[in-house]
């Protein structure tokens, strides 16, 4: 991720002064020189940044520790690299640097011939490369040594028979502290019987460089929670603790925060012990670290911090980076980030007063009033969400364990209000609908986190969090609409169960394990996409569609029409005609695969689906065309065909007049079908700054397919619309044959589910 900044790292200083701890390690591996090209010399302008540094941690009583890692390519017999590495710390040294660390972390045992024939092992090749730069450095009193077999679960065939480890205790010279992250590279806890263990293998107590924190391994996890599973007591047992923090610099204020109690309780529960010698032995309970409290504290503090008020009339400057470019956008904290173009946005904002999300069918009640985009700070319950939800490694918060435990549940249990279960006790539906509705709650809580997040904190906290909190929104308003659609009791069951897994084997934390719950939760690439340029704080909603909707949507698929053709209403007698034609037939015969997309204005969008098409064009031909020809007569269109309707497109090249609702537009072949049996439309207004909510709205519908047995979806899409090409490519839609579209000029892109 983006480097901290000197400014960053100064606030950084100053937090470690304030909360007592007394030492920064400098390794980021965007320091190309630290780790890939470490032979080579810091330039004049980054020997003022690093003196930068080390004057400053200095300043606030902190010792700066500069670390090097060479292990990826050195030879550890070549002078000539011994030399290099010489050079590069006296370098580091005359900046006035006193304490360094060498790392041979996550590298390769093997040794090249040279050092095979120099040494006689890969430990004692870094032992004796450690010892010279001990030293030629002075012998620091600060030196510290990481090995490549760092925990427990590397070492081979055990910590304690580990010849690697054996070698290292033996011959790194005693003063040089060796780096040890625990039984695991991320440990759960540290025991002091664990630590014991390795320290008779060293042969000194190990300097611990704990993983608790750090985010580096999994793109979609942050980790907010309080340092915990390290008990006070250890700190006889260790030379030192590091903690390695979140990518993320604004992410590490509590765990840093409640680290510096930890030491604190530490160092007050050992002077309570020597004050209380000659008595009960017993430690009083306010010298015991309890990490609820600790973390009680810190986010009390973090509040204060992030309630500094903007100045009115100021400007954020975020800058977002891509892999080719970065962009800056500029965002006024006093109106809203959307950003749009044209009428229809005059036309929806009339709506501002009518912003509560309304309900489905079947759509548990869910209490706490209208929802609406904020720009006060966050609350207190709004940053314990934050923090529950990104939590730590191996834990959730009490909130995101009951979004999990509620959404397994939920799905075990939807038989109780399945439409094919009539005899099953009303009780039990009502106690369904109830723990749905407290579900639903917390989901809508989510997406006002969301918003506050962009709307209320400093610019850098929402440079930092926002990629999470934002997947997080999305995932939530996916399970959501999921939820709503399993109370409208529509389900078979077919494909329901989801993907079956162990806890903490999959990434993305509560986010990836919300997904893998959902019966399409494998496909990755539905989820797992870079946030938005632009944030924006409008609230979103995507729920099953309702009868009510229908004059909206209409209205909707119109204007999108009128834009295409670039004219006004071709129809102006038949208002109804474009609706009537791309949406009428998935809303009267199969509304329980229609979803629609709203946020405080309005519905903004709709994905339309048919699970089995050769079932419904039998449906059309009985049902839907006979009412079609009576509400159109023939003598109003130029074609009196009256085949079968399938769900299309609107074709940006279709001349004028519109085809009417019952023309034929062709069948689809069986070989199409026989791998994608449903078919999908998605409609959405141009006005969306985060097309990441309709990339939401089309996973809801294909979830619902899937959980009712479909293993396949296609859609048309006209070749020129571009954009809609692209985006349903990066959804992992395929083009199948262009000559399979029912329009000749037409593309078919179909998924497997």
């Amino acid at each position: 991720g983006r480097p901290w900044s000197m400014e960053q790292r100064k606030v950084l200083f100053q937090w470690m002064q304030r909360w007592e701890l007394n030492t920064y390690l400098y390794g980021p591996k965007d320091d190309l020189k630290h780790r890939l090209l470490w032979r080579e010399v810091y330039s004049p302008e980054e020997e003022g940044q690093l003196r930068t540094l080390i004057v400053e941690s200095e300043k606030r009583g902190l010792r700066f520790v500069y670390s090097l890692s060479p292990g990826q390519d050195i030879v550890f017999s070549s002078s000539c690299d011994l030399s290099l590495l010489k050079r590069k710390l006296r370098q580091v040294s005359k900046l006035g640097c006193q304490a360094f660390a060498i790392l041979f972390d996550d590298i390769d045992h093997s040794l090249c011939q040279a050092d095979s024939q120099a040494f006689s092992s890969f430990a004692h090749a870094q032992v004796s490369v450690a010892n010279e730069i001990y030293r030629f450095l002075g012998e620091p009193p600060v030196f510290l040594f990481c090995p490549t077999e760092y925990c427990g679960s590397l070492c081979s065939p055990s910590v304690s028979k580990s010849p690697y480890l054996m070698t290292v205790g033996e011959d790194l010279l005693p003063n040089i502290s060796i780096i040890w992250t625990g039984s695991k590279v991320i440990s759960r806890e540290l025991s002091v019987e664990g630590l014991s263990e390795v320290q008779s293998v060293l042969q000194r107590p190990p300097l611990v460089w704990d993983n608790l924190h750090a985010n580096d391994y999994d793109s979609r996890r942050l980790f907010l929670g309080p340092f915990k599973g390290r008990y006070p007591q250890l700190a006889t047992q260790l030379r030192g603790l590091l903690l390695n923090p979140n990518c993320e610099f604004e992410a590490n204020y509590i765990p840093l925060h409640t680290l510096g109690t930890w030491y604190r309780t530490g160092r007050e529960e050992k002077k309570g012990k020597k004050r209380g010698e000659g008595g009960r032995g017993e430690v009083d309970e306010e010298y015991q670290y309890c990490p609820e409290m600790a973390l009680s504290t810190a986010l009390h503090d973090w509040m204060e911090e992030l309630s500094q008020p903007l100045q009115p009339g100021s400007v954020c400057v975020c800058v977002w980076y891509s892999s080719h470019r970065s962009l800056i956008s500029i965002i006024h904290p006093d109106v809203d980030s959307d950003l749009s173009e044209g009428g229809d946005r005059e036309e929806r904002e009339k709506k501002l007063h009518n912003n509560q999300f309304r309900q489905g069918p079947g759509q548990p009640g869910v209490p706490g009033g209208v929802l609406c985009g904020g720009k006060a700070p966050l609350s207190e319950s709004q940053m314990r969400l934050l923090v529950g939800l990104h939590y730590l490694p191996h834990e959730y918060g009490p909130s995101a364990q009951r979004l999990l435990q509620d959404l397994t549940w939920l799905k075990e249990h939807c038989h109780l209000v399945s439409a094919n279960d009539k005899k099953g006790p009303p009780q039990k539906a009502e106690e369904w609908r109830g723990r749905a509705a407290g579900f639903l709650g917390v989901c809508e809580e989510i997406a006002a986190l969301h918003s506050s997040v962009v709307s209320g904190v400093s610019k850098a906290v929402l440079y930092d969090l926002y990629p999470y909190v934002w997947d997080l929104r999305n995932t939530a308003l996916v399970v959501k609409a999921f939820i709503c659609w399993l109370g409208c009791g529509t389900t078979t069951g077919a494909e329901l169960l989801g993907v079956e897994s162990e806890p903490w084997v999959f990434k993305g934390g509560v986010s990836g394990e919300l997904q893998m719950l959902l019966p399409i939760g494998s496909n990755s690439e539905l989820f797992s996409h870079p946030p938005p340029l632009f944030p924006t704080s409008r609230l979103y909603n995507i729920r099953p569609y309702h009868n009510k909707d229908k004059v909206e949507l209409y209205r909707m698929v119109r204007q999108l029409q009128q834009r295409a053709q670039g004219s006004p209403d071709s129809s102006p007698a038949h208002p109804d005609l474009i609706g009537d034609r791309c949406l009428g037939p998935c809303l009267a015969l199969c509304p329980e695969y229609s979803m629609v997309l709203e946020d405080e204005l309005g519905l903004c969008g709709c994905v339309l689906g048919i699970v089995d098409v050769r079932s419904f064009a039998k449906r059309c031909q009985a049902c839907w065309m006979p009412a079609m020809r009576d509400k159109y007569p023939p003598q109003h269109t130029h074609n009196t065909h009256t085949h079968t309707l399938i769900l299309s497109p609107i074709p940006l090249s279709t001349p004028l007049p519109i085809p009417l609702p019952y023309e034929d537009q062709g069948e689809h072949p069986d070989s199409l079908l026989y791998h994608f049996p449903s078919q999908l439309r998605l409609d959405a207004l141009p006005d969306l700054v985060d097309v990441s909510v309709t990339r939401c709205l089309l996973t809801a519908l294909l979830t619902a397919l899937k959980a009712n047995g479909s293993h396949g979806v296609f859609c048309e899409v006209q070749p020129t619309d571009c954009m809609r090409l692209d985006f349903l490519t990066k959804l992992g839609f395929l083009e199948i044959v262009r000559g399979e579209a029912l329009h000749r000029e037409g593309v078919v892109l179909g998924r497997l589910l």
